[in-house]
């Protein structure tokens, strides 16, 4: 059972959703940490190139919203997903057969890698915004915060497996493998895109949904939400929490075969390890947060509560913090050590500080896209959407040119990356400042609220593998 009244999705829907976000981000992973390390390391190319390269699929996603605008006359969404999806695949195997042929006619690989990136933004941003709107537009009020997490979750789990399976793949590497392996990925996102697709939007849910309100000018809509001071703040922390983590989302793997001399299967494993301790932090925050009603946990609840850990404003704060100390420490990693296993620990921590604000994130955007009503959900993902893609193409390449800047002014190969951290540090401590001069959200969901859903055992609370459980068996 996909619709459990009215039309909306129920958890098998939504869990459907996810399969679809964890594919799209499974093509995306690998242009994004295996690609830029091969052409750094293997290559000896500029950091800055695959800087640029991912700044343009990035700086493409921008035009989230208007992707949105042009299914919302539509009927369905799904075919805007599927052929999103089509592109995207299509793309990153054609981002890997340039990278393969950067090694022998650079010019041309660099040219049909700019093609591939672009291509895989337009993609991203088809596939991507209106999975988001799907979600947005027929999952129940009391189940948007859970919906969100559910997928987010299963996006990040489809990073660790995709990265970990890549990255044994790859071994031993050779440029042919690299483009074998990324066709695999694609194929395979593509497949799990169709078979979740399938009869998806039902005839009555189209029929529920399809809209007949007249448009608001985008530029009209943006202005009357950047109104909003509670929601344009948090836009801004976004952006800066978002521009620190991705500033060393494409240098982390260069630097780990460049001072601690991991190949590039051990490298892509490496950011394996990353994500796995992003799950791990979202999930151990999000039950920290929770209302806790097992008997056995309320003196932990109670704990939590005199420190006021049971906040989504408080754990974005932490989050933030400890992102920022852990980037000094892996600054400091490559003067004091060569052992890999020190780099393990300190990325999964990093991972893990991440995945607490990460989460806590979540609950904050979900309640204040549906502050103020008037179908105005979409355009408020959207700005928050839109910060995080202006981050993570800026971070992108603020964080390689940094790197290349260093590196010709230094002549330690360890001195570049972790100047670049310690920016990045410092910045995770101004987004938590940020946070913390936030109000509270008393009309947002809470850290609390998003997991009560997700986990609660409560019978009349269920979360959403009790409640597809159910819809499975009726």
């Amino acid at each position: 059972m996909i619709t459990p009244h009215n039309g909306n999705f129920g958890w098998v829907g939504i869990f459907r959703l996810g399969l679809i976000q964890t594919a799209l981000g499974s093509i995306v992973v690998l242009t994004t940490s295996t690609l830029n390390r091969v052409m750094v390391v293997e290559l000896a190319l500029a950091a800055m190139l695959p800087g640029v390269l991912v700044g343009l699929h990035s700086a493409l996603q921008v035009s989230r919203p208007m992707w949105g605008h042009a299914s919302d006359g539509g009927r369905r969404r799904s075919p805007w997903i599927a052929g999103g999806m089509i592109i995207l695949a299509g793309a990153g195997v054609l981002a890997a057969k340039a990278t393969a042929i950067m090694s022998e006619q650079l010019e041309l690989g660099i040219a049909v890698a700019v093609v591939a990136y672009l291509l895989i933004g337009v993609g991203v941003g088809a596939a991507g915004t209106n999975l988001l709107a799907l979600l947005a537009a027929r999952v129940d009020a009391d189940r948007k915060a859970p919906a969100a997490a559910m997928v987010w979750i299963m996006m990040i789990a489809g990073f660790i497996v995709t990265t970990a399976t890549a990255g044994a793949l790859l071994k031993p590497f050779s440029f042919d493998r690299l483009v074998e392996v990324t066709a695999w990925v694609s194929a395979a996102a593509l497949l799990v895109t169709f078979v979740a697709l399938f009869r998806l939007e039902g005839r009555a849910m189209v029929q529920t949904h399809a809209s007949d309100a007249p448009r608001t000018p985008f530029v009209e809509a943006l202005k009357e939400v950047m109104k909003d001071r509670e929601a344009a703040t948090f836009t801004v922390f976004v952006f800066v929490s978002m521009l620190a983590y991705n500033t060393q989302d494409l240098i982390l793997e260069p630097f780990a075969g460049a001072v601690f001399s991991l190949s590039p299967g051990d490298s892509t494993q490496l950011t394996s390890v990353q994500h796995s301790g992003v799950l791990f932090g979202m999930i151990l925050v999000a039950c920290l947060a929770g209302r806790m009603r097992w008997s056995a946990l309320r003196p932990l609840a109670r704990l939590l509560e005199v420190f006021g850990l049971r906040s989504t404003k408080r754990w974005a704060v932490v989050g933030c913090v400890a992102s920022g100390l852990l980037l000094f420490a892996l600054a400091a990693s490559g003067f004091m050590t060569e052992d890999p296993e020190v780099l393990r620990r300190l990325v999964g921590g990093l991972g893990f500080a991440n995945g607490a604000f990460a989460v806590a994130a979540i609950g904050w955007m979900m309640g204040l896209a549906s502050k103020g009503g008037g179908g105005k959900e979409g355009i408020r993902m959207g700005l928050w959407g839109g910060a995080q893609a202006i981050a993570f193409a800026l971070g992108g390449f603020v964080g390689t040119m940094g790197v290349d800047i260093f590196r010709y002014t230094q002549n330690s190969p360890i001195v570049p990356y972790a100047a670049v951290f310690v920016v990045e540090g410092a910045m995770f401590l101004v987004a938590a400042t940020l946070a913390s001069r936030l109000g509270a959200t008393r009309s947002g969901l809470s850290a609390s609220d998003l997991v009560a859903a997700t986990l609660s055992p409560d019978e009349a609370s269920p979360g959403p593998l009790a409640g597809a459980a159910r819809e499975l068996s009726a």
